[in-house]
């Protein structure tokens, strides 16, 4: 049998790593490319003609979108869309496309996508895929493009009578105080009259994820993350301050760290 070949395309390193491990280790398909962009993917579609094609959303080049756009009528992979968003999900993705993995997702969930893009790759008849793609495209380009949303980049803090610049880049993490967020810079911290489902709204989802109803943490400021009581846990920054995880929130934030790679 001629071997059932996927293309990977997310832009987090991390993210693209677990997938393509996962679909190899399946033993299903073989992965011939993993794509950090929108254009890179779309050359290697082109070049590659994979019967498969993971494609993430948002990516900072071209979104999920606009890939498939670029090569329809050129090449019909089956596609499943990849997106840590559930509003992405629910936009008909799985009426055009074959199935979509909102993240995080198990392994039991990959095989169940895979088996899906699978049965779609070996037992499509003639047209029948391009056409799902052109309806696709149809779909999409018949609505108004959404705005790409601008999150926020700075925030203002008064500070000694002043009125202060923070970037939001580089607060550490987010603390509901009453009626107030707290914002932890270093070893100084502000308070900003919000709340803090008003300000989580606001902030890069790439950059800051929510470890418990009263926290939001900077990822890239994670150094390691300690067990603790009753399933909950503590995410240690690199300033050495520790802010506490809840079971709720932990398992995503192991797969956002990436801690499905890890050798057990």
């Amino acid at each position: 049998m001629t071997p059932i070949t996927a293309i990977v395309a997310d832009d987090e390193s991390v993210a693209r790593r677990r997938l393509v491990r996962m679909i190899e280790e399946s033993g299903r398909a073989s992965v011939v490319a993993a794509c950090a962009g929108g254009r890179d993917a779309v050359e290697h579609v082109l070049e590659l003609r994979p019967d498969l094609l993971f494609l993430d959303v948002q990516m900072p080049d071209l979104d999920g979108f606009q890939v498939v756009e670029a090569f329809a009528g050129r090449a019909s992979p089956a596609i499943v869309f990849v997106t840590a968003y559930d509003q992405y999900a629910l936009r008909a993705f799985d009426v055009h496309a074959v199935d979509y993995l909102l993240k995080p997702f198990d392994a039991q969930r990959l095989l169940d996508a895979l088996g899906r893009a699978i049965d779609r790759a070996t037992s499509r008849a003639g047209g029948e895929d391009t056409e799902r793609v052109r309806a696709l495209l149809v779909d999409y380009l018949a609505r108004e493009r959404a705005p790409r949303i601008e999150y926020l980049d700075r925030v203002a803090v008064k500070y000694d009578g002043t009125l202060r610049i923070v970037r939001t880049a580089d607060v550490d993490w987010w603390e509901a105080d009453g009626n107030y967020v707290r914002l932890h810079v270093g070893g100084s911290s502000y308070l900003v009259r919000s709340t803090m489902a008003s300000i989580e709204t606001q902030l890069d989802p790439r950059q800051f994820i929510r470890v418990h109803r009263r926290y939001v943490v900077n990822v890239d400021r994670i150094v390691e993350v300690q067990p603790w009581f009753a399933g909950d846990a503590v995410a240690v920054l690199r300033t050495g301050a520790k802010v506490r995880v809840s079971r709720t929130y932990r398992e995503r934030l192991h797969a956002r760290l990436g801690a499905g790679n890890t050798a057990t």
